[in-house]
Protein backbone atom coordinates (compact mmCIF):
# COMPACT_ATOMS: atom_id res chain seq x y z
CA UNK A 1 0.00 0.00 0.00
CA UNK A 2 1.26 3.27 -0.24
CA UNK A 3 2.50 5.05 2.33
CA UNK A 4 3.17 8.63 0.69
CA UNK A 5 0.14 10.81 1.96
CA UNK A 6 -1.28 12.92 -0.78
CA UNK A 7 -0.04 16.61 -0.31
CA UNK A 8 -2.23 19.30 -0.46
CA UNK A 9 -0.64 23.19 -1.05
CA UNK A 10 -1.70 26.41 -2.01
CA UNK A 11 -1.23 27.41 -6.21
CA UNK A 12 -2.22 30.66 -5.99
CA UNK A 13 -5.58 32.69 -5.89
CA UNK A 14 -8.13 34.04 -8.66
CA UNK A 15 -9.02 37.68 -10.06
CA UNK A 16 -12.05 37.15 -7.38
CA UNK A 17 -9.63 36.18 -4.43
CA UNK A 18 -10.96 32.23 -4.51
CA UNK A 19 -8.16 30.31 -3.88
CA UNK A 20 -6.47 27.44 -6.03
CA UNK A 21 -5.04 24.25 -4.05
CA UNK A 22 -2.93 21.60 -5.79
CA UNK A 23 -1.92 17.86 -4.60
CA UNK A 24 0.59 15.89 -4.99
CA UNK A 25 -0.05 12.12 -5.53
CA UNK A 26 3.62 9.79 -5.04
CA UNK A 27 3.61 6.08 -5.29
CA UNK A 28 5.76 4.09 -3.87
CA UNK A 29 8.36 3.55 -7.42
CA UNK A 30 8.76 7.31 -7.02
CA UNK A 31 6.04 8.24 -9.44
CA UNK A 32 4.14 11.73 -9.04
CA UNK A 33 1.52 13.45 -10.40
CA UNK A 34 0.44 16.97 -9.16
CA UNK A 35 -3.21 17.90 -10.11
CA UNK A 36 -5.34 21.10 -9.17
CA UNK A 37 -9.06 21.44 -8.43
CA UNK A 38 -8.87 24.78 -11.24
CA UNK A 39 -10.23 22.53 -14.32
CA UNK A 40 -9.49 19.63 -12.62
CA UNK A 41 -6.08 19.87 -14.14
CA UNK A 42 -3.54 17.42 -14.30
CA UNK A 43 -0.32 19.75 -13.76
CA UNK A 44 2.37 16.99 -14.29
CA UNK A 45 3.56 13.75 -14.42
CA UNK A 46 6.60 12.45 -13.44
CA UNK A 47 8.10 8.72 -14.34
CA UNK A 48 11.33 7.44 -15.28
CA UNK A 49 13.04 6.52 -18.59
CA UNK A 50 14.74 2.81 -18.91
CA UNK A 51 17.49 4.26 -17.13
CA UNK A 52 15.60 5.75 -13.98
CA UNK A 53 16.00 9.43 -14.66
CA UNK A 54 13.00 11.19 -14.02
CA UNK A 55 10.96 13.93 -16.13
CA UNK A 56 7.47 15.23 -16.44
CA UNK A 57 5.41 14.32 -19.59
CA UNK A 58 3.10 16.81 -19.84
CA UNK A 59 2.94 20.29 -21.38
CA UNK A 60 1.35 22.72 -18.93
CA UNK A 61 2.91 26.07 -17.46
CA UNK A 62 4.35 27.26 -14.06
CA UNK A 63 1.49 29.43 -12.41
CA UNK A 64 -2.29 29.71 -12.20
CA UNK A 65 -2.33 32.57 -14.37
CA UNK A 66 -0.95 31.11 -17.37
CA UNK A 67 -3.70 27.98 -17.08
CA UNK A 68 -6.30 30.40 -16.61
CA UNK A 69 -5.06 31.44 -20.51
CA UNK A 70 -4.79 28.03 -21.93
CA UNK A 71 -6.09 27.91 -25.10
CA UNK A 72 -5.00 24.63 -25.72
CA UNK A 73 -6.80 22.56 -22.77
CA UNK A 74 -3.94 21.27 -21.75
CA UNK A 75 -4.24 18.82 -18.66
CA UNK A 76 -7.90 19.80 -18.38
CA UNK A 77 -10.96 17.91 -17.92
CA UNK A 78 -13.66 19.40 -20.46
CA UNK A 79 -16.85 19.31 -20.60
CA UNK A 80 -19.82 18.90 -20.12
CA UNK A 81 -19.39 17.92 -23.96
CA UNK A 82 -15.59 17.54 -25.49
CA UNK A 83 -14.90 17.93 -29.05
CA UNK A 84 -16.99 19.33 -31.32
CA UNK A 85 -20.41 19.91 -31.95
CA UNK A 86 -21.38 21.44 -35.64
CA UNK A 87 -22.58 24.81 -35.55
CA UNK A 88 -22.90 24.72 -31.68
CA UNK A 89 -26.69 23.51 -32.39
CA UNK A 90 -28.25 20.20 -31.37
CA UNK A 91 -32.00 19.08 -31.29
CA UNK A 92 -33.25 16.95 -28.26
CA UNK A 93 -36.49 15.88 -27.84
CA UNK A 94 -37.75 18.33 -30.43
CA UNK A 95 -36.20 21.32 -28.88
CA UNK A 96 -33.07 23.52 -30.30
CA UNK A 97 -30.46 24.32 -28.34
CA UNK A 98 -28.34 26.66 -29.15
CA UNK A 99 -24.51 26.49 -27.46
CA UNK A 100 -21.74 28.83 -27.96
CA UNK A 101 -19.45 28.98 -31.10
CA UNK A 102 -16.02 29.29 -29.77
CA UNK A 103 -13.73 27.33 -32.58
CA UNK A 104 -13.30 27.77 -36.12
CA UNK A 105 -11.20 25.07 -38.02
CA UNK A 106 -11.24 25.77 -41.17
CA UNK A 107 -13.36 29.21 -40.75
CA UNK A 108 -15.97 27.00 -39.77
CA UNK A 109 -17.83 27.86 -36.53
CA UNK A 110 -18.55 25.51 -33.75
CA UNK A 111 -19.16 24.10 -30.23
CA UNK A 112 -15.70 23.16 -28.67
CA UNK A 113 -14.63 21.24 -25.70
CA UNK A 114 -17.79 22.96 -23.39
CA UNK A 115 -17.83 26.43 -24.45
CA UNK A 116 -16.38 29.60 -23.27
CA UNK A 117 -16.11 28.93 -19.87
CA UNK A 118 -16.13 25.28 -19.29
CA UNK A 119 -15.38 22.64 -16.72
CA UNK A 120 -12.05 23.52 -17.72
CA UNK A 121 -12.19 26.95 -16.59
CA UNK A 122 -14.35 26.51 -13.19
CA UNK A 123 -12.85 25.56 -9.59
CA UNK A 124 -13.71 22.36 -8.89
CA UNK A 125 -14.26 21.72 -4.54
CA UNK A 126 -11.75 18.93 -3.67
CA UNK A 127 -11.60 15.90 -1.46
CA UNK A 128 -8.26 13.85 -0.16
CA UNK A 129 -9.63 10.49 -0.76
CA UNK A 130 -6.63 8.31 0.52
CA UNK A 131 -3.09 8.02 -0.29
CA UNK A 132 -3.60 7.52 -3.68
CA UNK A 133 -6.82 9.66 -4.83
CA UNK A 134 -8.23 13.18 -5.34
CA UNK A 135 -12.00 13.94 -6.26
CA UNK A 136 -12.86 16.85 -7.91
CA UNK A 137 -16.28 18.05 -7.99
CA UNK A 138 -18.61 20.89 -9.94
CA UNK A 139 -21.96 21.68 -10.09
CA UNK A 140 -23.67 22.81 -13.51
CA UNK A 141 -26.48 24.45 -13.39
CA UNK A 142 -29.19 24.26 -16.06
CA UNK A 143 -28.28 26.69 -19.22
CA UNK A 144 -24.22 26.95 -18.38
CA UNK A 145 -23.06 27.12 -21.66
CA UNK A 146 -26.78 26.73 -23.13
CA UNK A 147 -26.98 23.31 -21.87
CA UNK A 148 -30.04 21.31 -21.00
CA UNK A 149 -30.43 19.76 -17.36
CA UNK A 150 -28.65 20.61 -13.63
CA UNK A 151 -25.37 18.32 -13.60
CA UNK A 152 -23.14 17.16 -10.74
CA UNK A 153 -19.69 15.88 -12.22
CA UNK A 154 -16.66 14.40 -10.94
CA UNK A 155 -13.47 13.57 -11.24
CA UNK A 156 -11.14 11.10 -9.55
CA UNK A 157 -7.62 11.44 -9.72
CA UNK A 158 -5.70 7.85 -8.52
CA UNK A 159 -1.85 7.27 -8.68
CA UNK A 160 -1.74 3.47 -8.04
CA UNK A 161 1.22 1.52 -7.28
CA UNK A 162 1.00 -0.43 -10.47
CA UNK A 163 2.40 2.75 -12.39
CA UNK A 164 -0.96 4.03 -13.30
CA UNK A 165 -2.42 7.26 -13.52
CA UNK A 166 -6.14 7.04 -13.30
CA UNK A 167 -8.51 9.52 -14.57
CA UNK A 168 -12.21 8.87 -13.58
CA UNK A 169 -15.35 10.73 -14.84
CA UNK A 170 -19.03 10.52 -13.33
CA UNK A 171 -22.12 12.48 -13.78
CA UNK A 172 -25.45 12.68 -12.92
CA UNK A 173 -28.51 15.11 -14.04
CA UNK A 174 -32.29 15.58 -13.29
CA UNK A 175 -33.35 16.16 -17.19
CA UNK A 176 -31.90 14.91 -20.68
CA UNK A 177 -28.25 16.27 -21.63
CA UNK A 178 -25.57 15.51 -23.55
CA UNK A 179 -22.43 14.71 -21.39
CA UNK A 180 -18.66 13.44 -22.59
CA UNK A 181 -16.21 14.67 -20.30
CA UNK A 182 -13.05 14.40 -21.31
CA UNK A 183 -9.59 14.38 -20.57
CA UNK A 184 -7.23 16.44 -22.44
CA UNK A 185 -3.43 16.07 -21.13
CA UNK A 186 -0.88 16.69 -24.13
CA UNK A 187 2.25 13.91 -23.82
CA UNK A 188 5.78 13.83 -24.46
CA UNK A 189 7.51 11.03 -23.49
CA UNK A 190 10.51 12.18 -23.64
CA UNK A 191 10.59 15.01 -20.85
CA UNK A 192 11.42 17.38 -23.23
CA UNK A 193 8.89 19.90 -24.33
CA UNK A 194 11.39 21.42 -26.66
CA UNK A 195 11.66 18.83 -29.25
CA UNK A 196 8.39 17.00 -31.41
CA UNK A 197 6.37 14.12 -30.16
CA UNK A 198 6.34 13.32 -33.77
CA UNK A 199 9.06 10.92 -33.45
CA UNK A 200 6.95 8.81 -30.90
CA UNK A 201 5.48 5.62 -32.35
CA UNK A 202 1.94 5.28 -31.73
CA UNK A 203 -0.58 1.95 -31.68
CA UNK A 204 -3.95 2.49 -31.52
CA UNK A 205 -6.60 -0.58 -31.44
CA UNK A 206 -9.16 0.78 -33.80
CA UNK A 207 -10.18 -0.26 -36.90
CA UNK A 208 -12.26 2.30 -38.32
CA UNK A 209 -12.52 6.76 -37.44
CA UNK A 210 -14.41 9.13 -38.13
CA UNK A 211 -13.51 11.56 -41.49
CA UNK A 212 -14.19 14.82 -40.97
CA UNK A 213 -15.48 17.92 -43.18
CA UNK A 214 -13.34 21.15 -43.31
CA UNK A 215 -14.81 22.36 -40.04
CA UNK A 216 -13.46 19.57 -38.37
CA UNK A 217 -16.75 18.38 -37.70
CA UNK A 218 -17.29 14.07 -38.73
CA UNK A 219 -19.44 13.42 -41.84
CA UNK A 220 -21.10 10.43 -40.20
CA UNK A 221 -19.07 7.92 -41.79
CA UNK A 222 -17.40 5.38 -40.10
CA UNK A 223 -14.58 4.19 -42.47
CA UNK A 224 -11.66 1.47 -42.45
CA UNK A 225 -8.23 2.51 -41.68
CA UNK A 226 -6.89 -0.38 -43.56
CA UNK A 227 -4.32 0.84 -46.87
CA UNK A 228 -4.51 4.82 -45.27
CA UNK A 229 -2.20 7.08 -43.14
CA UNK A 230 -4.71 6.25 -39.88
CA UNK A 231 -3.86 3.14 -39.72
CA UNK A 232 -2.00 2.57 -36.70
CA UNK A 233 -3.43 -1.02 -35.77
CA UNK A 234 0.47 -1.52 -35.73
CA UNK A 235 3.04 0.61 -34.53
CA UNK A 236 3.90 3.55 -36.41
CA UNK A 237 6.17 6.60 -36.07
CA UNK A 238 3.95 9.11 -35.70
CA UNK A 239 5.35 12.09 -38.01
CA UNK A 240 6.15 9.26 -41.04
CA UNK A 241 3.03 9.82 -42.80
CA UNK A 242 1.99 13.33 -41.75
CA UNK A 243 3.24 14.86 -45.08
CA UNK A 244 1.05 12.50 -47.57
CA UNK A 245 -0.91 13.60 -50.30
CA UNK A 246 -3.98 12.47 -48.22
CA UNK A 247 -7.26 14.37 -47.92
CA UNK A 248 -8.12 13.42 -44.09
CA UNK A 249 -5.24 14.46 -42.95
CA UNK A 250 -4.62 17.91 -44.84
CA UNK A 251 -7.85 19.33 -43.08
CA UNK A 252 -6.42 19.56 -39.94
CA UNK A 253 -2.69 20.09 -40.56
CA UNK A 254 -1.89 16.62 -38.91
CA UNK A 255 -4.00 14.01 -36.97
CA UNK A 256 -7.12 15.61 -35.08
CA UNK A 257 -9.70 12.90 -35.67
CA UNK A 258 -11.51 10.13 -33.81
CA UNK A 259 -10.28 6.35 -33.97
CA UNK A 260 -13.66 3.78 -32.93
CA UNK A 261 -12.09 1.11 -30.53
CA UNK A 262 -12.21 -2.22 -32.63
CA UNK A 263 -13.13 -4.11 -29.28
CA UNK A 264 -16.61 -3.18 -28.87
CA UNK A 265 -18.96 -2.95 -25.49
CA UNK A 266 -18.67 -0.52 -22.25
CA UNK A 267 -16.09 -2.82 -20.59
CA UNK A 268 -12.36 -1.50 -19.86
CA UNK A 269 -9.77 -2.42 -22.93
CA UNK A 270 -7.09 -1.56 -24.74
CA UNK A 271 -7.02 1.55 -26.55
CA UNK A 272 -3.51 3.10 -27.41
CA UNK A 273 0.37 2.72 -26.74
CA UNK A 274 2.58 5.26 -26.79
CA UNK A 275 6.14 4.88 -27.00
CA UNK A 276 9.49 7.30 -26.90
CA UNK A 277 12.54 5.46 -28.54
CA UNK A 278 14.80 7.54 -27.27
CA UNK A 279 14.06 6.96 -23.40
CA UNK A 280 12.19 3.63 -23.85
CA UNK A 281 9.40 5.58 -22.24
CA UNK A 282 5.81 3.39 -22.78
CA UNK A 283 2.39 4.63 -22.05
CA UNK A 284 -0.65 2.32 -22.86
CA UNK A 285 -4.51 4.34 -22.38
CA UNK A 286 -7.44 1.83 -21.37
CA UNK A 287 -10.77 3.22 -21.41
CA UNK A 288 -14.44 2.31 -21.58
CA UNK A 289 -15.65 4.71 -23.73
CA UNK A 290 -16.29 3.60 -27.80
CA UNK A 291 -13.67 6.07 -28.99
CA UNK A 292 -10.14 7.86 -28.91
CA UNK A 293 -9.25 10.67 -29.85
CA UNK A 294 -5.93 11.05 -31.22
CA UNK A 295 -4.55 14.69 -31.90
CA UNK A 296 -1.13 15.60 -32.86
CA UNK A 297 -0.78 19.54 -31.28
CA UNK A 298 -1.27 20.76 -34.81
CA UNK A 299 -2.25 23.96 -33.36
CA UNK A 300 0.35 24.62 -30.91
CA UNK A 301 1.39 28.06 -32.00
CA UNK A 302 5.02 28.46 -29.79
CA UNK A 303 3.79 29.93 -26.99
CA UNK A 304 5.52 29.49 -23.89
CA UNK A 305 4.93 26.71 -21.30
CA UNK A 306 6.85 25.42 -18.26
CA UNK A 307 10.03 27.16 -17.74
CA UNK A 308 9.22 29.36 -20.75
CA UNK A 309 9.89 26.71 -23.36
CA UNK A 310 8.05 28.02 -26.52
CA UNK A 311 5.06 24.75 -27.04
CA UNK A 312 5.14 24.76 -30.88
CA UNK A 313 3.81 22.10 -33.44
CA UNK A 314 3.50 18.88 -32.64
CA UNK A 315 5.54 19.05 -29.11
CA UNK A 316 2.50 17.05 -27.55
CA UNK A 317 -0.06 14.79 -28.05
CA UNK A 318 -3.39 13.87 -26.99
CA UNK A 319 -4.98 10.59 -26.95
CA UNK A 320 -8.28 11.86 -25.68
CA UNK A 321 -10.76 8.39 -25.13
CA UNK A 322 -14.36 9.62 -25.26
CA UNK A 323 -18.02 9.67 -26.85
CA UNK A 324 -18.53 10.48 -30.84
CA UNK A 325 -17.61 14.14 -31.53
CA UNK A 326 -20.85 15.75 -32.41
CA UNK A 327 -22.95 12.64 -31.09
CA UNK A 328 -26.06 15.04 -30.89
CA UNK A 329 -26.37 15.40 -34.74
CA UNK A 330 -25.78 11.71 -35.44
CA UNK A 331 -28.68 9.38 -34.21
CA UNK A 332 -26.44 6.47 -35.84
CA UNK A 333 -23.66 7.12 -33.35
CA UNK A 334 -23.78 5.69 -29.40
CA UNK A 335 -25.75 7.86 -27.55
CA UNK A 336 -23.92 10.55 -25.58
CA UNK A 337 -27.12 11.37 -23.93
CA UNK A 338 -27.58 10.97 -19.83
CA UNK A 339 -30.78 10.84 -18.48
CA UNK A 340 -32.26 11.22 -15.37
CA UNK A 341 -31.22 8.09 -12.77
CA UNK A 342 -28.54 6.74 -14.58
CA UNK A 343 -24.55 7.50 -14.07
CA UNK A 344 -22.39 8.57 -16.61
CA UNK A 345 -19.14 7.01 -15.70
CA UNK A 346 -15.72 7.11 -18.00
CA UNK A 347 -12.48 5.46 -17.04
CA UNK A 348 -9.09 6.57 -18.28
CA UNK A 349 -6.08 4.46 -17.89
CA UNK A 350 -2.32 5.89 -18.52
CA UNK A 351 -0.53 3.04 -17.63
CA UNK A 352 3.80 4.06 -17.64
CA UNK A 353 6.46 1.73 -17.87
CA UNK A 354 9.93 1.90 -19.93
CA UNK A 355 11.82 -0.44 -22.06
Amino acid sequence: MNTFPVQEESYGTLPDGRIVSIYTLTNRNGLRARVTNYGAILVSMETPDKLGHMADLTLGFDTIGQWQRNPGYLGASVGRFGNRIKDGIFTLHGKEYVLATNNEPGGIPCHLHGGKIGFDQRLWNAEILNDQSVAFSYYSPEGEEGYPGNVDAKVIYTLNDENELIWQATATTDADTPINMVHHTYWNLSGDAATSAADHVLTLHCDRFLPTDAGLIPTGELTSVIHTPMDFTSPHVIGERVGEDYEALKLGGGYDHCWVLTDKGNHLRPAARLKDPKTGRVMEVLTNQPAIQFYGGNFLDGSPGKKGIPLGVRSGVCLETQRFPDAPNHPHFPSCILTPGETYDHILIHRFSAE
